[in-house]
């Protein structure tokens, strides 16, 4: 068996960070020019630089990748090559006989690092409370040009060609019935899994579920008031909180070129996020998610030089006009859960998907499998079980 392009070869992983680049990253964190700040001004114009300083500080010199690195790394790893691009994924086998296979996806500016604190409970309920039959075997892939996987080689990664991509590992790793859960572009791309494989895709679960409003006023007007408010704030959110949104989807290159040599660069970028999305409750980032966690997950994104290519994912997403075509209906059943950060509208989503199952939660983000994993365990399983698995 070869490991060419075209291979369906499946090979380990140990992540293994040289020093030399955690070297290079503390010399470039020591060495930051940092900006100037206005007076009286705070996180509205952005992440503040003395916050920013600080974090920037102990990511040089307090925090300790290696027992990140560590901890990654006690859990099964592989890789392999999908339609020229290398796919790396977690895949943790529940012991379990009845187990369900479950990918679990994430987004931007996210990683694999998400889902840690799920794994222990979705692969080992009876360890963490819960019966036999909530089990199962997870797979969990970094999306191609995301951290581990890698920068992409070339353009056309298009969300629908990722779906294929992820379709074809589930296969490869032997699955052939299995359930779907993601968050954020994982939401983008779970759905378009079950479109391209619904004989083998059992279930979608999301959160963060993208809706958009249509063009039809027959439908607008059977939207309710609350469904009305959740498109104004959406709006808001694009007008005073998009611009990342703007900058990746048209110039992708230019920001690569600031996030790929500054890590206070790439910190600031990442981090701006978990304070915007975050539950509204939280203060600063770290109320809401571990800042160990952030830093873990900032530094996969510089470790592994993907800040371009995950930028350039959503320029193609801009530019995929198979992506904003209109579709059929889906089939598969599709579970929503929402958190106090989404702007899921349910009657658009139900124009798009075989909505079963719809949860709205007063606690927890737009990360949710690291803000509130205990109510994400417990919708994801709820949903299963409603389709007669656990």
């Amino acid at each position: 068996m070869t490991s060419g392009p075209n291979s369906r070869l499946i090979e380990p992983h140990v992540i293994d960070v040289a020093e030399r680049q955690l070297e290079d990253l503390r010399d470039r964190l020591r060495r930051t020019r940092w900006a100037p700040q206005l007076p009286g001004t705070g996180w509205e114009r952005g992440v503040p630089t003395d916050y920013l300083r600080g974090l920037a500080e102990y990511w040089a010199d307090g925090f300790d990748w290696r027992a990140q690195e560590a901890a990654l790394n006690k859990i099964s790893q592989g890789v392999t090559t999908i339609d020229g691009a290398r796919v790396h994924f977690l895949h943790v086998r529940s012991a379990e006989p009845t187990a369900t296979p479950l990918m679990l996806i994430h987004g931007w500016p996210g990683s694999v690092v998400e889902f840690q604190d799920l794994i222990g409970p979705l692969t080992d309920p009876v360890a963490h409370g819960g019966q036999p039959s909530g089990a199962f075997h997870l797979v969990i892939p970094s999306l191609p040009g995301y951290g581990f996987s890698g920068p992409l080689a070339a353009p056309g990664w298009t969300d629908g060609r990722t779906a294929a991509a992820l379709v074809e590992l589930m296969s490869r790793l032997g699955y052939e019935r299995y359930g779907v859960q993601g968050g954020d572009v994982g939401a983008f791309v779970a759905p378009l899994m079950a479109r391209q494989a619904p004989d083998h895709v059992i279930g979608v679960h999301v959160n963060g579920l993208p809706t958009f409003p249509t063009d039809d006023p027959a439908v607008m007007a059977t939207l309710s008031e609350d469904e009305r408010q959740l498109l104004v704030r959406m709006r808001q959110w694009q007008e005073k909180l998009g611009g990342y949104l703007q900058i990746q989807g048209t110039k992708p290159q230019t920001i690569a070129a600031a996030l790929h040599d500054s890590p206070a660069g790439q910190l600031a970028w990442i981090v701006e996020k978990f304070r915007d999305w975050t539950d509204p409750a939280a203060e600063l980032p770290e109320d809401a998610v571990d800042r160990d966690r952030i830093l873990t997950n900032v530094s996969i994104y510089w470790f592994t030089e993907t800040a371009g290519s995950s930028a350039h994912t959503y320029y193609e997403r801009f530019n995929d006009p198979s992506m904003w075509a209109p579709k059929e209906r889906g089939t598969v059943p599709t579970g929503v859960a929402v958190f106090p950060t989404d702007f899921s509208v349910r009657t658009l989503a139900e124009r798009s998907h075989n909505i079963v199952h719809w949860s709205q939660f007063t606690r927890g983000g737009h990360f949710a499998a690291m803000e509130a994993p205990d109510l994400l365990i417990a919708d994801t399983r709820a949903f299963f079980r409603s389709l007669g698995l656990g």
